[in-house]
C-alpha cells in the first residue's frame, strides 16, 4: 500500500498521532497489524499508532542497560498512580496499603469478581460494552445480566435498577462491573450518574467493581470522577493502568484499587496473582504514571483533532450514519443501523460464530477497513461497529473515503 501524504490541514500538528508513517506502522508485529492483509487499515483493536513516551522508553533502556528483569517489588506503581490521581482528578483518597498489582484489568476484574462473588452469582454489565466483560464473567461461572444503556448511551438508572433486583434474586451475591469511560461510547460518567449507581448497588447489596483503563483519556469539555471517590462507594473496587493511554498493552502491569470498606476483602486476594505482572511493566507503568504527563498531554490534543476530524468525515463520507462524539478514551461508536445490511450471527465456519457481520464485514471485504463489529458488545450493537481513531489524521482520512465509496456501491437497503 502506498504512503499516505499528511493533508496541508496537519503539518502544524506535532502530537505522538502525526509522528509514525504507515510503513513504519507495518512493520510492527503486534495484532493489530498482522491479524488482517496489508491492504486493510486497521482500526478496530485498542492499540493506537504512536512512538511510546520518552519516560517509557528512557526506563526501558535503564532496564536493558542495567539487566533488571527480575521480580517486582515495593509500591511504586500505586504510589504513582495515587499522585497521578490526586493531580489529574483532584483524588487523594486512592490509599497505596488499599491496592493491589495485578496482571492487566480485566486479569484483575475476574480475581476481584471471585472475592466477592461465586459460581453461579450475578454480574451485570450495562451493553453495548466490551466484549471480553461476557467472555471473562462467564468463563469464570457467572451469570451475566445486562441493563442496556438508555437512548442517549448513557446509563439507563431504571434499568440497573431492575437489573440489581434480578441479579439478586434467590439470594445470590451480585456485582455490577461499570466501564469509566465507557468502552465503546466513549461517554465519561458524571459525578451525580456514579452517586447513583453506588447507591443503588447500597440498596440492592451488589459489589461495584469499575473498569477505568480508559481513565487518562477524557478530552475536552469532560472530566474523569473516580468511582471510588464518590459517596457510597467505599465498599467498591476500581482497576486501572496505564496500558490504554500510553499504549503499553504488551507490558503487563495493573492496579486494583479497594475503597476503605473493601480493603479486607482485596487483602484475601491470592498471592500468585501478585506474581503474574511483568517487573518491566511495572516500571514502564510507573514511569508513565509519574514522568509521562506532558507526552499524555499532547496526545489528548491530538485525539482532540481527531475527534473533530472524524466527525466532519462521517458528515463527508457517511451521511446517514449516527455518530456521537466520544467524551474520551480513542475509540468511537457509529450506528450504521439506517444502511439496511442484513445482521444476523454470522458463521466462520460448521459450529463457529465469527466476530464479524453486518456493516464491519462489508467494510472490511468491500473497503478494506477493519473495524469491531457492533453486535460482540451484547445488547443495542447489532448494526453499529467501533472505530479505534488513534491513529494518524492521513489514515482516517483514507479510512473513511473508502468507507464513504463502499457505502454508496452497496446502495441503501441491500
Amino acid at each position: 500500500m502506498p504512503e499516505i501524504p499528511p493533508a496541508a490541514a496537519d503539518r502544524g500538528r506535532t502530537d505522538p498521532l502525526v509522528q509514525l508513517s504507515l510503513e513504519q506502522l507495518r512493520r510492527r508485529s503486534s495484532m493489530k497489524w498482522h491479524a488482517h492483509p496489508a491492504d486493510v487499515l486497521p482500526l478496530w483493536v485498542a492499540e493506537m499508532d504512536v512512538p511510546l513516551a520518552p519516560a517509557v522508553v528512557e526506563t526501558l533502556h535503564r532496564i536493558a542497560d542495567l539487566g533488571d528483569t527480575g521480580y517486582p517489588y515495593g509500591t511504586a506503581y500505586a504510589e504513582a498512580l495515587a499522585a497521578f490521581a490526586a493531580d489529574r482528578w483532584g483524588w487523594d483518597g486512592l490509599r497505596v496499603e488499599h491496592t493491589a498489582i495485578v496482571p492487566d484489568v480485566m486479569m484483575g476484574i475476574v480475581e476481584v469478581l471471585r472475592l466477592v462473588t461465586g459460581p453461579g452469582d450475578a454480574v451485570v454489565v450495562c451493553p453495548p460494552v466490551y466484549p471480553p466483560f461476557y467472555a471473562f464473567v462467564a468463563h469464570s461461572g457467572r451469570e451475566v445480566v445486562e441493563a442496556p444503556l438508555g437512548p442517549a448511551l448513557r446509563l439507563d438508572l431504571d434499568a440497573l435498577d431492575e437489573a440489581f433486583a434480578r441479579a439478586r434474586r434467590g439470594g445470590r451475591r451480585a456485582a455490577f462491573l461499570i466501564s469509566n469511560p465507557h468502552n465503546p461510547t466513549g461517554v465519561v460518567h458524571t459525578p451525580a450518574e456514579l452517586e447513583a449507581v453506588a447507591a443503588l448497588a447500597r440498596r440492592h447489596g451488589v459489589r461495584v467493581v469499575a473498569d477505568e483503563i480508559h481513565a487518562p483519556l477524557v478530552l475536552a469539555g469532560a472530566r474523569f470522577t473516580p468511582f471510588l471517590s464518590v459517596p457510597g462507594a467505599e465498599n467498591g473496587f476500581a482497576l486501572t493502568s496505564a496500558s490504554k493511554a500510553w499504549n503499553l498493552a504488551g507490558l503487563k502491569a495493573a492496579v486494583a484499587v479497594a475503597g476503605t470498606e473493601a480493603a479486607a476483602d482485596l487483602s484475601r486476594m491470592p498471592e500468585e496473582v501478585g506474581h503474574g505482572p511483568s517487573h518491566v511493566g511495572i516500571l514502564t507503568h510507573t514511569a508513565a504514571f509519574r514522568d509521562g504527563t506532558g507526552w499524555l498531554d499532547a496526545l489528548l490534543a491530538g485525539l482532540d483533532a481527531n475527534r473533530t476530524l472524524l466527525g466532519s468525515l462521517i458528515e463527508e463520507h457517511l451521511p446517514g450514519v449516527g455518530y456521537v462524539p466520544p467524551q474520551g478514551t480513542y475509540l468511537a461508536w457509529l450506528d450504521c443501523t439506517g444502511l439496511g445490511l442484513h445482521e444476523e450471527t454470522p458463521m466462520d465456519g460448521p459450529g463457529v460464530v465469527s466476530d464479524l457481520a453486518g456493516p464491519a464485514r462489508m467494510f472490511l471485504d468491500e473497503a478494506r477497513v477493519a473495524l469491531s463489529s457492533g453486535h460482540v458488545f451484547g445488547t443495542g450493537g447489532a448494526g453499529c461497529v467501533r472505530l479505534n481513531f488513534g491513529t494518524s489524521p492521513g489514515i482516517l482520512r483514507e479510512a473513511l473515503a473508502r468507507m464513504g465509496r463502499a457505502m454508496a456501491a452497496h446502495g441503501p437497503g441491500r
